[in-house]
């Protein structure tokens, strides 16, 4: 796993993470205004938008923009990446401002979602960052990173980060949320062919909390290279922050 945090020079944030073949692009927009349900509430809003490129897999996809709709998976993708970072932003203490996530897929191999979220997480805290460095936030509305995962059963073995191929042949499929502190914002789960266990379920959630312990170990690594490589040049460019979490097995007991 590689994150190459400030990868756009004009976004307020952003991050180009790299998972195995996935590679996702996320930008963070600043705005001084909320949707029309929070005006004058003094709190903030973000929300998420997703797509994938059209040559971002192995053929080619209509871009949803010429469909003249967005589809169903897209809407639940999006919708869960805001929901993961609103789990761990004050929106209060953002006041009325709107933080935009964009999360473009630009080649995919499995787990673009939970990519997804590990690198917007990146980019809102560089976002949040440029506020409080500039004197318009006292502190951080930032209360704790939030990662995710997938973990599924293939054959004999739990896979954590699944690849395509992996998660074509598993007989159990879960993405897993967590935030810092070990709070569980999203579990989606998922048996084909077969059910499966509460042991087996205990199982994934083990090893989703092992690997999301170090997703935010790399998250912490890349938002601080960031802001010491800001500290050095008026135009960072901080290293990537790479670590393997792909792939980690162990015999499933069924």
């Amino acid at each position: 796993m590689q994150f190459l945090p400030g990868y756009l020079d004009h976004a307020e944030g952003s991050c180009l993470v790299t998972v195995g073949a996935t590679r996702v692009l996320c930008a963070v927009s600043l705005e001084d205004r909320v949707p029309d349900f929070l005006v004058g509430k003094g709190r903030g809003w973000l929300t998420a938008e997703y797509a994938m490129l059209p040559r971002s897999t192995h053929t080619r996809s209509q871009r949803e923009s010429t469909r003249g709709k967005v589809g169903g998976r897209t809407h639940e993708i999006q919708r869960l990446i805001g929901r993961s970072l609103r789990a761990v932003v004050d929106l209060e203490k953002l006041g009325e401002r709107t933080l935009t996530v964009d999360c473009d897929v630009l080649q995919a191999d499995g787990g673009t979602r939970t990519t997804a979220i590990n690198g917007a997480y990146v980019a809102v805290a560089q976002a949040v960052a440029k506020l409080v460095d500039a004197g318009l936030l006292a502190e951080t509305p930032l209360r704790e990173p939030v990662a995710a995962i997938s973990v599924g059963i293939v054959g004999c073995d739990l896979l954590v980060d699944l690849a395509y191929t992996e998660d074509s042949r598993a007989e159990v499929d879960a993405n897993f949320v967590m935030t810092g502190s070990g709070g569980i914002v999203e579990v989606q789960g998922t048996a084909e062919g077969r059910t499966f266990e509460r042991r087996d379920l205990n199982r994934m959630l083990d090893a989703a909390w092992d690997a999301i312990a170090h997703i935010h170990h790399l998250q912490a690594r890349a938002i601080a290279s960031f802001a010491g490589a800001k500290r050095r040049t008026s135009r960072p460019r901080a290293k990537a922050i790479a670590s393997s979490t792909r792939p980690k097995r162990a015999p499933a007991r069924r």
